[in-house]
């Protein structure tokens, strides 16, 4: 049994099968789905299929290619979603500086206006970096202390992994892991800190070698757990069960949040 920390089921990829991917997620053995909004509407979808389905748990952000279109009611519109039942972190938020879809001044202020939402909503958060690794740390460390979270999709270093760690935050590893050219992803993933560990599916995308180049859904998790259990000399039922510890623990599912 495990967790999906990040998925996004609110997507159209799954309107025409949406309530089969959850069977499937729970028949894998999932215990619950985190799904993470990207804009405000998807937010709102977000929540509403937290409230209709047992396995499914929301967060609410602005994803950095959508953050061009903040303006000034957008965070009272977040305020209200996070405060819904079941909405357990601010995401999915950062900086995307691959695709640059939204000016990079733009993204850097909305990044640091989402953290300080998240601090004053006392919610861990969900952060988007690509290609941002400096900058991402820039602003996580005026923060220090203040924030808990996870990096999903972690594509650092394992210089950039020991800071965030230090910095108090989990790593999530998703799909990629699994690919043959990932070596480097797989030295960092065998090296993260068992108790910071968390694993997703990030679905529709990245969706892992067996499924590769296919959509992708929160019952594929297991293939994430069984390559990192492997390369870390774990059984795979000892990950699964330590990545829904800890994401429990951080999103405060049925236990203590994570400090």
């Amino acid at each position: 049994m495990t967790i999906d920390s990040h998925a996004h089921l609110e997507m159209e990829a799954f309107d025409g099968d949406r309530e089969a991917v959850i069977g499937r997620a729970a028949a894998a053995g999932l215990t619950a789905i985190i799904t993470v909004g990207t804009t405000l509407p998807d937010c709102e979808k977000a929540v509403s299929l937290a409230r209709l389905y047992p396995l499914v748990h929301a967060a609410v952000g602005i994803h950095p290619h959508e953050v061009k279109g903040i303006d000034a009611g957008t965070y009272d519109a977040l305020r209200i979603l996070a405060r819904q039942v079941k909405v357990v972190a601010i995401g999915e938020i950062g900086l995307d500086f691959f695709y640059d879809l939204s000016p990079r001044e733009i993204q850097l202020r909305r990044f640091a206006e989402q953290l300080d939402l998240a601090d004053e909503l006392d919610l861990p958060v969900i952060i988007h970096d690509r290609d941002a690794h400096a900058e991402t740390l820039a602003i996580l460390r005026q923060r220090k202390g203040r924030l808990r979270g996870v990096l999903h999709c972690f594509s650092g270093d394992p210089a950039m992994a020991r800071e965030c760690i230090a910095l108090g935050f989990h790593l999530s590893v998703a799909g990629p892991v699994t690919y043959r050219k990932a070596d480097q992803l797989r030295a960092v993933a065998r090296k993260i800190p068992a108790e910071r560990l968390l694993i997703e599916t990030d679905a529709p995308y990245l969706a892992p070698q067996p499924y590769r180049g296919k959509r992708n859904e929160p019952a594929y998790v297991v293939e994430t757990a069984r390559c990192l259990a492997e390369i870390r000399g774990m059984a795979v039922g000892e990950l699964e069960r330590v990545t829904e510890e800890n994401a429990r623990r951080l999103f405060g599912l049925g236990g203590k949040k994570s400090t």
